[in-house]
């Protein structure tokens, strides 16, 4: 099959989505208002709560929300072969990401723009609230380490793009004094930003001495580097560090110093590697050769198909985002269906194209199943085989071939990057809000919040030993951040559902994809703590276990406790 058809077939169903879905979400069941005073304006503060225009906001929302996950997910999933993970990504994104990601902005901005756990004591309960915080606290945590995991070995194995990478953060805290400081319009210096940051890629690809390679700085792979580790490991240590100290100023700044004109820099790359891609598949033309579905894989689909793509489907972390920062920078109203729907749209769009690049890129199906011949296989080769494979489709437009590795590192970088700082900046808000509910003042301080969240997380991606040797911490989480984030996307609609039950209003589009979810990721869940990861199965993985088994009781727990709030209980003064 064409992956030209593939691809038109799925945009569609994306803009109907949009279109009509979306535009019913937003008048019938939202009721959005466009003279509702935002928390953006009512709590004004210059630093967190800031009025904001929604193309600069959604630019912010969708690379805090997109990162490495819906390219990841997807180009992992291909395994299975192409169409189901297809069909997830177009449905999942149209009747579940969209309407979560659009209702946590929503019943944010209605509630003084506090966050999904902080709303589930005034919906569900204080007990509830406690531990669904204390999910979405072991949930960022992990998105931190998968992401700083991902962009130090993506920076190992393609060191062109650092310079590019970081050469961004100056160009947007210019970006960020022109615009607040001399009321300079964004478009154009963010334009001037990237054409600079692509032109340094340009000349990184072709110029040896700008390529930032540290291990073949150490004498190359079989060196020993620094503490005794080799040159792999040390150059994994390094970029790891350098980009804790980058978080913790990143998350600590005031959000139009950096993070709104970088994430505005972003998603015009966004919407410039998108393009080279889709056209450059306009210009290719290549056929889809995985397989339609693989009937030889090692593991079944249901229900791990469902907790693999999450971002790119639906995603948990969205809700953080919508709720943590989004909607504190929340203009009008009526902008949540932009900035909510339109930006879970343009990640499944980002999905689409990771499962086109994944599943076009092989000459045979023979030679895809070389590569995917397990599903242990295809976790360790997808984002690789994307990397290769957006490169291919690129090249349709006539850019070399390092060029073009070396761009799309930067746009998967650029991304990670930006939900890490992103994510930092969240868990800083929930380990204050726990300060605050176990009378731990100093937990509620901003550096000592950022500290803790920056150096728990450092621990965490790299400590643990594991099949990747030194550092294997974020790689042996990634099974778990799919479930985890799948159960806080379930929990999240639940809350909605609660709140649009108080309201009288039909809460059918929220309550159907939250039971699907629920039942797949619980049984996806159910399998992996206890078949998988226990002394059960016959590689016992003890932190994934007993994170993965804490997570499970949490969930459970807040599950029995919204469910019986769903079926009776007194209104309460939640919107206006």
């Amino acid at each position: 099959m064409s992956g030209i058809l593939v691809a038109v077939i799925g945009i569609v169903v994306f803009a109907l989505g949009y279109r009509y879905y979306s535009k019913f979400v937003a008048e019938k069941i939202f009721r959005l208002d466009p003279n509702y005073v935002t928390p953006a304006h009512q709590y004004k503060d210059g630093v967190d709560f800031v009025p904001t225009n929604k193309f600069v906001l959604w630019g912010h929302h969708f690379t805090s929300v997109a990162g490495a996950a819906p390219i990841l997910g997807p180009a992992i999933a291909v395994y299975w072969g192409w169409l189901p993970a297809f069909l997830w990504v177009i449905l999942g994104t149209v009747f579940a990401a969209g309407v979560h990601d659009f209702g946590t902005l929503v019943l944010s901005i209605r509630n003084k723009g506090q966050s999904v756990g902080t709303l589930a004591h005034r919906l569900i309960g204080q007990r509830a609230k406690i531990l669904f915080l204390f999910i979405i606290l072991i949930l960022v945590l992990m998105v931190n380490a998968v992401f700083a995991w991902v962009i130090s070995n993506l920076f190992i194995s393609y060191p062109a793009s650092v310079v590019p990478v970081f050469i961004q953060i100056p160009l947007a805290i210019w970006i960020g004094y022109a615009v607040y400081k001399r009321n300079i319009k964004m478009l154009l210096p963010s334009v001037i930003a990237l054409a600079v940051m692509y032109l340094v890629a340009v000349l990184s690809s072709n110029i040896g001495w700008m390529q930032i390679d540290l291990v073949q700085w150490m004498g190359g792979e079989g060196s020993t580097g620094i503490f005794g580790l080799g040159a792999v490991s040390s150059a994994f240590f390094i970029w790891i560090i350098i980009l804790m100290v980058y978080v913790y100023i990143a998350s600590t700044l005031p959000v139009w110093k950096l993070l709104q004109p970088r994430d505005f820099i972003n998603s015009h790359q966004l919407v410039v590697g998108l393009g080279i891609l889709y056209v450059g598949l306009i210009f290719t033309n290549p056929e889809m050769t995985a397989p339609v579905t693989n009937a030889n894989a090692d593991t079944s689909w249901l229900p791990l198909l469902f907790i693999t793509i999450a971002c790119g489907a639906i995603s948990g972390f969205h809700g953080l985002v919508s709720s943590g920062t989004s909607s504190k920078q929340l203009d009008k109203e009526t902008d949540a269906r932009f900035v909510g729907y339109a930006g879970a749209v343009g990640e499944g769009i980002l999905a689409l194209v990771s499962i086109i690049a994944v599943a076009t890129f092989f000459t045979s199906t023979a030679d895809f199943s070389a590569v995917y011949h397990s599903f242990a296989s295809a976790n360790a080769s997808g984002l690789g085989v994307f990397v290769e494979g957006a490169a291919v489709l690129a090249g349709g437009l006539g850019i070399p071939t390092d060029v073009a590795v070396t761009i799309v590192s930067i746009i998967v970088v650029s991304f990670a990057a930006t939900t890490l700082d992103t994510s930092v900046r969240l868990m800083r808000y929930i380990i204050a809000e726990l300060g605050t509910e176990y009378k731990l003042p100093a937990l509620t301080k901003t550096h000592v919040a950022t500290s803790i969240a920056v150096l728990s997380s450092a621990a965490l991606v790299l400590l643990p030993e594991g099949p990747k040797g030194f550092g294997s911490g974020g790689y042996q989480l990634w099974p778990l951040f799919g479930t985890a984030n799948q159960l806080l996307a379930a929990i999240s609609l639940m809350l909605i559902a609660v709140w649009l039950k108080r309201l009288g209003r039909n809460y059918a589009v929220v309550i159907i994809p939250m039971i699907f979810v629920m039942v797949m990721t619980l049984y996806a869940m159910f399998q992996q703590v206890l078949f998988e990861w226990s002394w059960n199965g016959t590689e016992p993985n003890t932190l994934l276990f007993v994170l993965g088994s804490i997570i499970f009781v949490f969930a459970i727990w807040i599950i029995i406790t919204a469910f019986s709030v769903l079926r009776g209980s007194a209104d309460q003064n939640l919107d206006n």
